[in-house]
């Protein structure tokens, strides 16, 4: 296997309803290391992230009653090997799982709702997949400030390692 250190793949954060005693903003920052940790256990080896500061935003989208979100991106590097469709849907699997952790029902929400925990895989390198749980990258990134914001913040961060 090789280092391919060009590579990043970037995920999304977001959240505009409280769980348990935790306001959104709260439950981004609590969310923070079990991500490293989902993220480092999919990938295996020693990872560089670089977190973008959180963002206070309006809502777009969805019942124009929602309140404010508060959104951030990570972006990971250090990966191993080429990106893969299967391991995509792995990490999303362990997003999804975390997001339930949360409170989150996909299953009982409407779309662009209100939500406990919103993580969404953006892209990985230049990996394109059509599949019915993901598509990357992500079909509306360039349109969404609030991800984009984000984004640009954390690619322009200093990095952490998580070994």
């Amino acid at each position: 296997m090789h280092r391919s250190d060009d590579v990043s793949l970037a995920i999304a954060l977001g959240a505009n309803l409280p769980h348990a005693d935790a306001g959104p903003c709260q439950t981004l920052l609590a969310v923070r290391p079990l991500l490293s940790d989902v993220v480092h256990d999919w990938a295996g080896v020693p990872l560089r992230l670089s977190w973008s500061p959180l963002f206070d935003t309006t809502p777009v989208g969805g019942p124009p009653d929602q309140p404010r979100y508060w959104n951030a991106v990570v972006v990971v590097n250090g990966l191993i090997d080429t990106p893969s469709s299967e391991a995509a849907l792995t990490l999303l699997g362990g997003l999804n799982r975390l997001e339930s952790q949360f409170g989150r029902r996909r299953s009982l929400e409407q779309r662009w709702g209100p939500r406990t925990l919103d993580l969404d895989l953006l892209f990985w390198g230049e990996h394109r997949m059509e599949h019915s749980r993901l598509v990357l990258p992500h079909p509306r990134l360039h349109l969404r400030n609030f991800v984009l914001e984000p984004l640009l913040a954390a690619m322009n961060r200093s990095v952490e390692w998580i070994d």
